[in-house]
């Protein structure tokens, strides 16, 4: 007579091939520790507050573009630039409190995605604007201050986000499977010495 392989786990024995066992293992794939995306999560909050609202403040400061009037709506600041904002912004957020490998994941690729429409919004704006670029040029005389509002409401804020959003991303999908403790059927200690010690009766 063959008797069940158990395993001991902390004071119970447990069978390994219960298929509660790959529930478990499922479990310890999809969880992660919160503090693997706070970093990552935090600056994209922040980048991802600048590139929604910077249109509107940055007149305070002479660094805007056209119109260079403070908190002044126009359509193409919702598409090019609160739009992908809000994505950037709730995408940190998501990795900052995700417990979930999946939820985190989601969160990286939602602010990679706001990142790449900075960068690109205004290339194929034209597509559905009657082939005139969206966003207004930028409203400095110099040009160095030109390129510089450029490279802060577009191009380059862009360029970083879907870098953070990216090095996280493969931060998240490399790390281990951690295995997470679960309720589980058990056998009594008791029950399971008394299986193990005793003979079958021919």
């Amino acid at each position: 007579m063959e008797y069940p392989v158990v395993w001991w786990v902390g004071d119970v024995f447990r069978d390994p091939n219960h298929k509660d066992w790959e529930v478990i293992g499922m479990t310890g794939m999809l969880r992660m520790r919160r503090s693997r995306g706070v970093l990552s999560g935090f600056l994209l909050s922040l980048l991802g507050l600048w590139g929604g609202l910077i249109a509107f403040v940055g007149p305070y400061f002479h660094y805007a573009y056209t119109p260079d009037i403070a908190w002044t709506y126009t359509s193409a600041r919702l598409w090019l630039e609160i739009l992908p904002g809000a994505a950037v912004f709730l995408g940190g957020i998501l990795l900052m409190v995700a417990a979930g490998r999946h939820i985190a994941l989601f969160g990286a690729l939602l602010a990679a995605a706001g990142g790449a429409w900075f960068t690109l919004g205004t290339v194929f704006s034209p597509l559905w604007n009657n082939n005139v670029p969206l966003g207004g040029s930028p409203a400095s005389l110099t040009v160095t201050m030109r390129i510089a509002e450029q490279v802060g409401f577009f191009t380059g804020l862009g360029i970083v986000i879907v870098a953070i959003a990216s090095a996280a991303f493969g931060r998240i999908i490399s790390l281990p499977a951690e295995v997470v403790a679960e309720p589980a059927p058990t056998v009594p200690v008791e029950t399971a010495e008394t299986t193990e010690t005793t003979e079958p009766v021919a």
